[in-house]
């Protein structure tokens, strides 16, 4: 049997798409065509983020004007992982039968920010008829059985890495272009990680794979701290038990830190932050409060300070995470922590919402 018809592929698909807030449905849907440099992606396992769960709550961000967040026909899910079944005309880079992580944001390529290379800003968001995709969030996602995306949006999985790790492979690339933006020189440099969530944990990991020097992580459970200083973590704080500016204070001599990734959220992070940095450092929001709030920016002023915000895994930030994670430099695998078939993604849904069993990473898995 030939590449090209290897794999038998349905006419229709099993898909769970949104209804009202906290509605879920699952559907027959058509199984998607791939376009022009665009593959049809066998999805084999998907993990839930936590923006997954925000869209159940509020609908899906940044909709085109006047189009419901709720539309009832659409399938979230975006750090999923599979195998290549079909090509679109001219694609070469990939071969029917490789195994794939992907990225989320294909941009149009006709922007500035795209030519710029900031394909998560890009200025067509929301537009797939001029050459945008955010799968899961404006293009159909990955809780279904097919996914179509970009041949930009993919990264190879090598064959002895598990489905479950390779989707942890978007976590990773998100923490990976949050540390890019901070300047990406590490090495030797002291980088404080806030929120031990999945994203703060892959900032450790990369952050100390990439040589920073000391690792500092601070929140507020012990076993995800403790889990920190698995992943590389050389100093942890639990902010329930000692002031946070201080504790960086004393680890680092009084010096503080040059970079500080922030992974919690928490309305007082950025204030904290400022107060972690040396003069001229810098700090990368990963993270947002879900309400405005109040930041003493004299203090950013005077003290030369530089506030970046980023948006998904931008600069092919998923390629240097996955590079890292077939070197073994860190063992993602140990965030995964519960596994559900795709029958059961409210269950695993729920479990990933309540940090049920102490869930970090809940992952489906197809077959």
């Amino acid at each position: 049997m030939s590449a090209s018809n290897q794999y038998a592929i349905p006419p229709s698909m099993k898909s769970w798409v949104l209804g009202g807030p906290e509605e879920l449905r699952l559907i027959d849907k058509p199984v998607p065509e791939p376009g022009r440099a665009e593959v049809l992606v066998r999805i084999d396992a998907v993990a839930i983020c936590a923006t997954d769960i925000e869209i159940l709550q509020h609908g899906l961000p940044a909709m085109v004007e006047g189009e419901s967040p709720f539309n009832k026909n659409f399938t979230i899910g975006h750090e999923y992982m599979g195998t290549v079944v079909k090509l679109g005309p001219s694609v070469d880079e990939f071969a029917v039968g490789d195994r794939v992580a992907v990225e989320i944001h294909a941009g149009c390529g006709r922007c500035p920010r795209c030519r710029e290379g900031m394909y998560t800003s890009c200025l067509n968001y929301g537009y797939p008829s001029k050459g945008h995709r955010a799968n899961g969030f404006t293009t159909d996602g990955g809780f279904a059985e097919y996914a179509i995306n970009n041949v930009n949006t993919m990264v190879h999985v090598p064959d002895e890495m598990s489905d479950e790790e390779a989707t942890l492979i978007v976590t990773a690339g998100t923490a990976m272009y949050g540390l890019d933006v901070l300047g990406g020189l590490l090495a030797s440099e002291a980088v404080v990680v806030t929120g031990p969530g999945p994203i703060g944990l892959m900032g450790v990991a990369v952050a100390k794979a990439l040589g920073a020097d000391p690792v500092i992580l601070t929140g507020t459970r012990d076993r995800r701290l403790e889990m920190g200083r698995r992943l590389g973590a050389d100093a942890v704080v639990n902010v329930r038990n000692e002031d946070a500016v201080a504790a960086v204070r004393r680890i680092t001599g009084g010096r503080g830190v040059q970079y500080v990734l922030e992974c919690s959220g928490a309305a007082e992070a950025l204030n904290e932050a400022a107060r972690m940095v040396t003069r001229g450092g810098r700090i990368c929001l990963a993270a947002f409060p879900h309400e405005p709030v109040t930041v003493d920016l004299a203090h950013i002023v005077r003290n030369n300070i530089y506030v970046f915000g980023i948006r998904g895994e931008g600069r092919s930030a998923t390629h240097r995470a996955a590079a890292l994670m077939k070197q073994k430099r860190f063992d993602a695998k140990m965030i995964h922590t519960h596994t559900f078939p795709l029958a059961e993604l409210p269950t695993a849904i729920r479990y990933a919402r309540e940090r049920i069993e102490d869930a970090i990473k809940v992952v489906v898995k197809m077959r």
